[in-house]
């Protein structure tokens, strides 16, 4: 069992959808949620996304809370083949706080020159989760907030690593044809599905924040 604690931070629609089809998510939940997020990021050793989202949404990931954290969380960021900009908000606010790209192996001299601490964490060709968590916690790292996208999201469902997800819902309905909260887990049974148990409701505003904690599978 690792001795990182992950929380998976969701936020969605009604119907479990982070975006529109064509990508636009900002924003589905209140700025109450947001602020909420900011409390969740500044409660954490370090924020993890994937490069999806740095690309789609160039984020900062810092903590804004008020007041300012003392110490803002390492910002990380599951890169397998190096694609995060140098221009990028991230690489640009390196002086606000620690940015770590985790690839899966590739030299990335150019953005280590920028300051970008680099992981290789991958057999080649894609970031492996349960090496980044291990790498996280060699580093001193306890405790990660996950923010997706999706596809990362799964992975660390899929290992096995995510100990609590955080769900803000926001009331509003998307559609079938919007993006969905997680990708593919690759369940054919429903018995190997995993199972949380929810431990709090939040009302912040018109959204809800459900906090939910992940039951251990007994031995048989």
């Amino acid at each position: 069992m690792s001795g990182v604690r992950v929380t998976l931070k969701i936020a969605t629609s009604l119907d479990a959808r982070i975006a529109l089809a064509d990508g636009t998510s900002q924003w589905i939940t209140s700025s109450g949620s947001r602020a909420r997020a900011h409390q969740l990021r500044a409660e954490h050793d370090a924020v993890l996304v994937g490069i999806g989202t740095v690309l789609a949404d160039d984020p900062l990931l810092t903590a804004r809370t008020v007041p300012m954290p003392k110490k803002q969380p390492v910002r990380i960021v599951a890169d397998s083949s190096g694609r995060t900009p140098r221009n990028s908000r991230l690489v640009q606010s390196i002086s606000n706080g620690p940015v770590v790209v985790a690839t899966a192996g590739q030299p990335q001299d150019i953005l280590a020159a920028s300051g970008v601490d680099i992981w290789r964490c991958g057999n080649g060709t894609r970031v492996d989760v349960t090496s980044l968590v291990r790498r996280a916690e060699v580093e001193g790292i306890t405790s990660i907030l996950l923010e997706g996208g999706g596809t990362l999201s799964a992975s660390f469902i899929r290992a096995g690593l995510v100990d609590e997800i955080a769900w803000f819902r926001a009331p509003i309905l998307i559609g079938g044809d919007g993006l969905p909260a997680l990708g593919t887990l690759g369940l054919d049974d429903l018995a190997a599905a995993s199972r949380w148990r929810p431990v709090a409701t939040e009302r912040i505003g018109d959204d809800v924040l459900d906090t939910y904690v992940r039951i251990q599978h007994k031995s048989p």
